[in-house]
């Protein structure tokens, strides 16, 4: 029987054909539409103007005067220009005669001047700090302005200076004191309502009493915010029933962080201030609105929503009218249009290449890629509302950049959940039905590596081999690097025992590892040999591997084909469960979709590799650790296709701890950053031609989560460093946006219902082996995030100690096992709870962040969770089906790295 009778292809020209169908297929636009139009309806939803609030048509009682622009900040002495500051005086005076200001520094002293003719009165600030001579200045200073200038009414000695501690109320009296020997307006001092409860003495001294309300920052919410203002005006007012008293400051900001039940938006601070200006109209009161303009240089020390107070942004445009509808973001319209073009274009160019997908699997396809890039877009449109810095801009791009290759992962991880749960179509299907008797087949080279491996595990193998139902096949086995004779001794002999066909080499000391020595047997091999095989050491092949795997060859294209490494050792232990059902995965799932384009991933066992290909492509490489996978990728650059078996021919021997587990996928990770670096042309330039984009979607996509897991070391740093920060100084460190903290939340539990949807499907196991073997990839995390920045910056692999801890406890020896990530579970948990507990639990930032830390957590769990079940004994093992004699399976924990995968 040939390849072509047993493998169902399509030329080239049909596969196009279907490709253009795909694209212009009625049910993937209907798909595709019919989600963007449910999309933007839900824009257009959670954006529709408010039409409830009620309109204002008088006069604003005082704005608060900062004219500062872009890029100026009295901090490091930038002020505002002339020009600059008389079009802003007239943009005020446009909608009040009142405004306040609060020092007299630089050019600000300038105001009341600036402001003649323009009917505004002044309220003159006086900045007090801590510094004695700068104070002493600024008095001076405001008393110079105040009586050069009769537009100034009223004059401010400090604001929030006892809040703030900076002076004690005697010497602030003091000042007060003087101001008044010295001008001859009315003089008072700012602060907030429970200052003036708690100090008489200081009410007492003024001429009026100028009191803050800002129920945001006490975390009233907007609902109840005036009503909130008004009572704590009657309270200071029933204090002192004698003394006028003036709201120095009244406002609510635009954007900004929750505060308990307080909500930073547009909206809300329309609502409260339309609401406020009706209420002070009718009860004539005497306010200042804080503030004019935004001012984003506080937020250093106050906060980002310390810069979202002003009724105009920065650029000076008005953030809501006084009449009319509010809309939070106007500009929404453009980001959601954005958003579904790229979802559209997206949701095409995937469902093109795969036009036999149900309609249900388009849907779902469709509809998470909306969803995935409407959140990016949303991102961007705050982004676009936010006044960033340099160095906040370029943390913000960053995080931004973190989203788009979060937005790729999604995307691609959704496509291939869709593909494979609900594709009809498998148009690399392959059969392997053994050869009939008398079919002509090409003659094998089995290649068999071994260093340190057990003899009678070796001679295990060989047994199987020589059980093929082959005709024409040799067998090399080639030990490099064994320092013990009486190692390799036993499985000479048995060779010589199974005849002519096996044929033993030792080497000892020699270079390339595993690479090196199938280089060597590969110059060794029979010149009539047309295939190699190669099988790891500790693998029993079924008889008809070779009859079933070798008639692929039929067809010239075939580079190298390839069957599921498979485990005999899944002694019913709950880790040796896992692992087996976590390896399950890739090959009943993740193979399979590969090898729909022709992209699978060669592995160092039940391989077998056409003899003219692996010499034109110079041999194995013995600069890679995962000489196999490089070799795969190689060969298809070269052209070549490559045959995947779903059938497993070959049962091998699990890792026997967690500490072999993680340093087999440290190796793996290792080695595939390794290949990224020496292929980065053919994978990601688009003047190289050697790979096919079906194959460069793969080979990405199933590594960019390892990707991932590399810059979740980062992120964890980070997260552990900024909850510092949340708990030390929560003022200056505030809390990331939800849109930052959102999709790193929603990855991880997509990522583990995709895991748990694709068992479902393609593995034949439970559910609670599913969930099993998810936890059992979720433990590697770690281990992989650490290869990958090895791989990516360094050509050296170091040694991996395992502890010997084999007379302690299991739950000694599973901690000790992984004490990395157990100490750094502590420290995100420790994290988790200082920052709740330090916020205490009241806001939504405040519970998405703990809600971050613990996905971050996960991992660090799972390792240290999967240790110790690994270190608990395990059942007797179960007898060993083989096709010849043979002992119970051997250990692996101990075997060199070159040894096998």
């Amino acid at each position: 029987m040939t390849f072509q009778s047993q493998i169902r292809r399509q030329s080239p020209q049909v596969s196009t054909r279907k490709a253009r169908r795909g694209w212009a297929s009625p049910s993937s636009w209907a798909a595709s539409l019919g989600v963007g139009v449910l999309a933007f309806g839900l824009w257009a939803g959670f954006n529709r103007p408010v039409t409830d609030i009620p309109p204002y048509s008088g006069e604003i009682g005082g704005l608060a005067f900062s004219p500062f622009h872009a890029g100026e900040n009295p901090q490091t002495n930038r002020y505002p220009s002339v020009a600059q500051i008389k079009s802003d005086l007239a943009l005020a005076a446009a909608h009040t005669h009142n405004i306040r200001t609060y020092t007299v520094q630089g050019i600000l002293g300038q105001i009341p001047a600036l402001a003649e003719g323009m009917n505004l009165n002044v309220t003159l600030g006086a900045w007090l700090d801590r510094h004695p001579a700068a104070n002493a200045a600024e008095l001076a200073k405001v008393v110079q302005v105040a009586n050069a200038n009769p537009d100034v009414k009223q004059i401010m000695v400090g604001n929030e200076t006892i809040l703030r501690g900076d002076l004690p109320v005697p010497e602030l009296m003091a000042d007060i004191a003087q101001m008044k020997a010295q001008t001859h307006v009315p003089v008072s001092t700012a602060e907030p309502w429970h200052v003036w409860l708690k100090h008489p003495e200081l009410a007492n001294s003024v001429d009026f009493i100028t009191v803050h309300l800002l129920p945001y920052w006490e975390g009233v919410p907007e609902s109840i915010a005036v009503q909130d203002a008004m009572h704590r005006l009657a309270e200071v007012h029933d204090k002192f029933p004698n003394k006028r008293i003036v709201i120095g400051e009244i406002g609510w900001p635009s954007d900004g962080i929750d505060i308990g039940a307080a909500r930073a938006s547009t909206v809300n601070q329309a609502r409260f201030m339309r609401d406020f200006f009706n209420l002070a109209a009718k009860d004539h009161l005497q306010y200042f609105v804080m503030e004019a303009f935004d001012q984003p240089w506080k937020t250093s020390f106050e906060g980002r929503a310390a810069g979202y107070w002003g009724m105009y942004t920065l650029g000076r445009q008005p953030k809501w009218s006084l009449t009319g509808p509010v809309e939070n973001n106007p500009q929404w319209i453009f980001y959601a249009l954005g958003a579904a073009l790229l979802s559209l274009a997206a949701t095409m160019a995937l469902l093109s290449r795969r036009p036999d997908i149900r309609f249900s699997g388009k849907f779902i396809f469709a509809a998470l890629v909306e969803g995935f890039t409407a959140t990016l877009a949303m991102l961007f449109m705050t982004m676009s509302e936010t006044y960033l810095s340099l160095s906040a801009a370029a943390v913000w791009g960053a995080l931004a950049a973190g989203q788009g290759l979060l937005l790729f992962l999604l995307i691609a991880d959704s496509f291939d959940l869709v593909e494979t749960i609900y594709g009809r179509v498998a148009k690399r299907h392959f059969e392997p039905i053994p050869a009939p008797a008398g079919a002509r087949l090409p003659k094998v080279s089995i290649h068999l590596p071994i260093c340190n491996e057990p003899p009678h595990m070796v001679c295990q193998t060989l047994d199987a081999l020589a059980a093929l139902d082959y005709d024409r096949f040799e067998v090399l086995v080639v030990d490099n690097n064994t320092k013990d004779p009486k190692v390799w001794e036993p499985v000479a002999e048995h060779c010589a025992r199974l005849g002519p066909k096996f044929r033993f080499f030792t080497l000892g000391k020699y270079k390339g590892f595993k690479a090196g020595a199938l280089n060597f047997a590969l110059r060794e091999t029979a010149p009539d040999a047309e295939v190699i095989g190669v099988i790891d050491s500790d693998y029993i092949v079924e008889p008809d591997w070779l009859r079933s795997m070798a008639p692929a060859f039929d067809d010239p294209k075939v580079g190298f084909t390839q069957s599921p490494q498979d485990y005999r050792d899944n002694d019913g232990s709950l880790f040796k469960r896992m692992m087996f059902w976590e390896y399950a995965g890739f090959f009943h799932a993740g193979m399979v979709a590969r090898n729909e384009r022709n992209a699978i991933i060669q592995h160092g066992t039940m391989t077998l590799v056409r003899k003219a290909a692996l010499i034109n492509e110079n041999g194995w490489a013995e600069w890679c650790i995962t000489e196999d996978s490089q070799l795969g990728l190689r060969l298809f650059r070269a052209g070549y296709e490559a045959v995947y078996s779903k059938k497993s021919f070959g049962k091998g021997v699990m890792p026997d701890d967690y500490n072999a587990f993680r340093k087999q996928r440290y190796r793996w990770a290792y080695g595939a950053m390794r290949i990224v670096r020496a292929n980065w042309r053919a994978l990601f330039s688009p003047f190289n031609h050697e790979l096919t984009l079906g194959q460069r979607w793969h080979f990405i996509t199933g590594w960019v989560p390892w990707f991932g897991d590399a810059l979740g070391l980062v992120f964890l740093g980070l997260g552990l460093a900024w909850s510092a920060g949340l708990i030390l100084d929560p003022v200056r460190f505030e809390f990331p946006i939800a849109l930052f903290m959102l999709p790193s939340i929603g990855l991880f539990f997509f990522k583990i219902v995709q895991i748990l949807a694709l068992y479902k499907n393609r593995v034949p196991c439970g559910f609670v082996d599913r969930v099993g073997a998810a936890v059992a990839g979720l433990a590697l995390s770690h281990s992989i995030g650490k290869a990958v920045w090895k791989g990516l910056f360094s050509n050296s692999l170091p040694f991996l100690r395992t502890p010997k801890m084999k007379n302690a406890p299991a739950l000694v020896q599973g901690l000790v096992m992984s004490r990395e990530e157990l100490v750094l579970l502590v420290l995100t948990w420790g994290a988790l709870l200082g920052v709740g507990f330090g916020h205490h639990w009241a806001t939504l930032e405040t519970r998405l962040w703990c809600a971050v830390l613990f996905t971050q957590s996960l991992p660090y769990l799972a390792s240290v969770s999967v240790a110790i079940l690994a270190a608990m004994p395990a059942p007797a093992p179960k007898p060993v089906q083989a096709p010849a004699k043979q002992a119970a399976p051997a250990r692996i924990s101990d075997m060199h790295p070159a040894a096998g995968d």
